[in-house]
């Protein structure tokens, strides 16, 4: 079951250039920043009321997000939902026949389970699953 919307994703070339927008121009309060090597991507972390925006750099050329970026530029990525259960809402997903990236958890950031449905499954939209600890 959804609890809410854990956070929004934004695909940055550069952590250092966008942050001050988020942290100086909105207020918004910043954290951390992590890297997730699983993923090849750097995060930084600024909290919005009882969510949080990530801002997602590639760490490399190799990195899912660079092609992202580079097929689409700088932008929304993904919105992310907490769920209770991550391996029910991903069974839920699989009996209704819908497409997902990720058919089992993986861990994301701040050791969070994490898991991807795809765009075609979600109207276009990038979400993400993710479960914390």
């Amino acid at each position: 079951m959804i609890q809410k919307i854990d956070h929004i994703g934004i695909a940055v070339t550069s952590i250092k250039e966008a942050l001050p927008y988020y942290r100086d121009i909105l207020g918004l309060e910043y954290t951390d920043t992590q890297e997730v090597a699983g993923q090849k991507v750097r995060v930084a972390f600024l909290k919005i009321g009882e969510s949080r925006i990530e801002l997602l750099e590639p760490t490399g050329p190799d990195s899912p997000l660079a092609k992202f970026l580079e097929a689409r530029g700088a932008g929304l990525h993904h919105i992310a939902v907490k769920v209770s259960d991550i391996q029910a809402s991903l069974s839920d997903h699989k009996k209704a026949g819908l497409k997902l990236i990720d058919d089992e958890p993986r861990m994301g950031a701040h050791n969070m389970k994490i898991a991807f449905v795809h765009p075609k499954a979600t109207s276009g939209v990038l979400l993400e699953l993710c479960q914390r600890p």
